[in-house]
Parts: structure tokens; sequence; C-alpha cells
């Protein structure tokens, strides 16, 4: 693989670009275009607040965002989220097809699947509350304890692996000073081994909440740390951030 400052594959005109990674949050492989920036290549708004009703009815089943802030006590199904629910649920032809969206919209909110969300999450649907929890049980995505502020999530699959994906995910655990699945005891911090991020191109890959850090040596994770720590550095879409 080629590292940061490697040459680059060869262009129309026959020469050869420089790769341009090292951006943390991005892969930042621009070519022979230089001159752009992440907000030009990924357009202003890839970090912005989505609205909590869901935004448009075509996209509101997707995969929820990480939410720094966490409420496990917060009402479900309930003003904008009531009106996302219905959004969801026209999109399905029967209640048991929505169940994935609606249990990723009660983590968005709680950040995590407590018993008493899944069991709300049944009666809303119509479903026993046993399928409900064996679903939630069964998919390793939800997370069914608190978690951090921020969620970190590091990749070890193959690509990342062999990119030193394990040494990444040390150095994590060494700089928050956890074990994997700990949070930190300011609950800044729960640091976890995933199997893929699907971002095989760029490793190793990182997950922080729900934006990624792309291209991520051992020696990045202190300053990722700290402008974490000091909040420098959106992590969703979900908290208007423009870091």
């Amino acid at each position: 693989m080629m590292g940061n400052g490697a040459t680059g594959a060869t262009g129309a005109t026959g020469g050869t670009t420089p790769l341009q990674g090292g951006n943390p949050g991005w892969a930042g492989e621009r070519g022979e275009f230089t001159q752009l920036s992440e907000a030009d290549v990924r357009g202003s708004e890839y970090v912005g607040r989505r609205p909590a009703n869901g935004g448009v009815g075509g996209a509101v089943s997707s995969m929820p965002y990480m939410l720094p802030e966490k409420d496990p006590n917060a009402p479900l199904f309930e003003g904008p989220y009531a009106e996302r629910l219905q959004k969801i649920l026209a999109r399905y032809p029967d209640r048991q097809g929505a169940l994935h969206p609606v249990l990723n919209m009660a983590e968005e909110l709680h950040g995590h699947l407590t018993p008493q969300a899944l069991s709300r999450v049944a009666e809303v649907l119509g479903l026993a509350p046993a399928y409900v929890r064996g679903m939630a049980t069964f998919y390793t995505m939800y997370n069914r304890a608190p978690v951090g502020r921020y969620f970190v999530q590091v990749c070890t699959n193959v690509a990342c692996n062999l990119c030193g994906g394990d040494a990444v995910l040390q150095a994590f655990l060494a700089e928050t000073g956890t074990e994997p699945g700990e949070t930190t005891p300011d609950g800044l911090f729960t640091v976890m081994e995933v199997e893929c991020l699907g971002a095989c191109g760029f490793p190793t890959a990182v997950q922080v909440n729900s934006r990624y850090f792309e291209n991520v040596e051992p020696g990045d994770v202190p300053e990722i740390v700290r402008q974490l720590r000091a909040g420098e550095k959106s992590t969703d879409a979900g908290d208007g951030g423009a870091n």
C-alpha cells in the first residue's frame, strides 16, 4: 500500500499525481485537483444538522447518526420523532419490516437500547417483546449498554489489519486508558474493535460516532484524541459542527 506522499496512479496526461492524504477525517486523495478542499469534494453540508423528523421520506430509514449527546430517559416517538416514525412506517408493507429503522431511532436518542426502549418499540410496532429483543441482541451494530460521548470503532479486518489496524487499536486504548468496550471515567470515550467499516481503500479506518477518520496510523491517535477532548473535531452530522 502507498502511504502519504507516495506517487499515485498514472493520470490521463500520462504523468503521475501525488496522493494528498494525511488529513484526519477524510482520505483526501484528490489526484490532480489539489486545490479542492474537503468541503468542495464532499459538499458543504457533509457535516450538518440532520432534522429530528428524518427529513425527506426517501432517506428516513437510513442508519442513524450516533449523536454525542445521549439521553437514556428521553421520551421515544414524541414530537418530531413521532413524525419520523410515521415516515418510516409508510415505507414498509408491514410493521415488522420497520423494526430495524425504529430500533435505530431509539438508539439515536438514547445512545443504547435499554430494556424499556425495546419494550416500547415492541408496543409501537405490535410485535412480541421477545422478537424485538432477539433482533437487538443478534445484530452487533446495536449498543445494549451505555457508550461514551465519542464511540470509537477501529477496524481490524483484512485491509486495515495488514496496514496496522491492531496497532491503531492499541494506540486508542493506551491514549484513553481503557480496555475494549470500557468507557472512560469522564464519559468521553468508548473504544471498540470492529470487523469492517467499508473503507478498505483508506486503511486504517476509524469511525468516531458517525464520522470516518481514514489512513490512520498509531502516531495520529494522540492528536485525534486531543481534538476530540477539545471539541475541535465534528464527529457526526448531528451536532451542527463544521470542523
